[in-house]
């Protein structure tokens, strides 16, 4: 569910950071500065480009092996018993028919109902679920799951997220060299070369915006979750998916805490909260269901 957004997200923003500071002690950043007091914007928008589009799909690229690392996921290579038979046997008939190849298929212990897809090409991707999704649903809501986890991935959703942070990321880097150049050229009056001033003001800058650039990316996610809700539905009917949704309602906590809220698979009760939320709300996602 939105495990797979947030970690996208989360290490887009590290690399983005690791590859600033990088090009930072490197001198790159000089190639911006065409006479102590102007900006070589051409320059500038290729370097933003290339660090922008590089952030996102290193992320995607790594989108996998983390998400195996980060829930401990184990993948099915010889299933050990007849439920683990039965996933295996339930992704491949569906991604057959979905018209993909089999994608990995894993199990991560953890006592929320939960699943996943994760991957940089529709034919090498991955889908897991937790233990606590198979303890909790019935199989033919489990099917439900494992079809819009899929869906996603034959929509090709992974990548669709990396292109648009990609997109996202370079406005984030260009804008705030824009503002880090300002800070050190306009407020703080520096006249020869790039300082400490301009480098803070560059790293906060990126933060700040890459933070309110990452609603844009989760408004795209949401959309995609309307959709691979549909592609469920095809693939597995639709009252199963309703039931999978109405169960996953009914088990979420009524009072997360407030630093959570935010990423809540309901969702918060302020707009601002909305903004940030990589899925749509249930009640939403059900009504799309039955009017579809």
């Amino acid at each position: 569910m939105f495990k797979r957004v947030m970690l996208f997200i989360a290490t887009n923003l590290a690399v983005l950071l690791v590859l600033s500071i990088v090009l930072r002690l490197l001198g790159v950043d000089r190639i911006l500065d065409e006479s102590g007091t102007g900006i070589n914007y051409e320059a500038l928008l290729v370097l933003s480009l290339v660090i922008g589009f590089g952030g996102s799909f290193i992320s995607l690229a790594m989108s996998k092996w983390l998400a195996k690392r980060s829930t401990g996921a184990r993948v099915i290579t010889q299933p050990q018993n007849s439920a683990e038979s039965w996933l295996v046997a339930t992704v491949e008939r569906q991604a057959r028919e979905a018209g993909i190849e089999t994608p990995e298929v894993a199990i991560y212990d953890a006592p929320d109902m939960n699943a996943f897809a994760t991957g940089a090409r529709r034919n090498a991707a991955l889908v897991a679920v937790s233990t606590g999704l198979l303890r909790g649903m019935p199989k033919e809501e489990v099917e439900a799951v494992l079809a819009h986890e899929v869906s996603h991935v034959a929509n090709g959703d992974m990548v669709t997220l990396a292109l648009v942070q990609g997109v996202v990321n370079t406005f984030v880097i260009f804008l705030s060299r824009v503002v880090g150049h300002f800070v050190d050229r306009v407020i703080l009056r520096n006249e020869s070369g790039y300082g400490l001033g301009y480098f803070g003001a560059v790293i906060a800058a990126q933060l700040v915006l890459g933070i309110l650039a990452s609603t844009i990316v989760m408004w795209v996610s949401r959309q995609r979750e309307f959709r691979a809700d549909a592609g469920s539905a095809k693939l597995n009917g639709r009252e199963p998916m309703i039931r999978a949704l109405q169960r996953l309602e009914a088990n979420v906590p009524s009072q997360l805490p407030k630093e959570m809220q935010a990423f809540g698979i309901s969702g918060g009760k302020s707009a601002m909260m909305k903004l940030f939320l990589s899925h749509p709300p249930i009640a939403e996602r059900i009504e799309a269901l039955r009017q579809a």
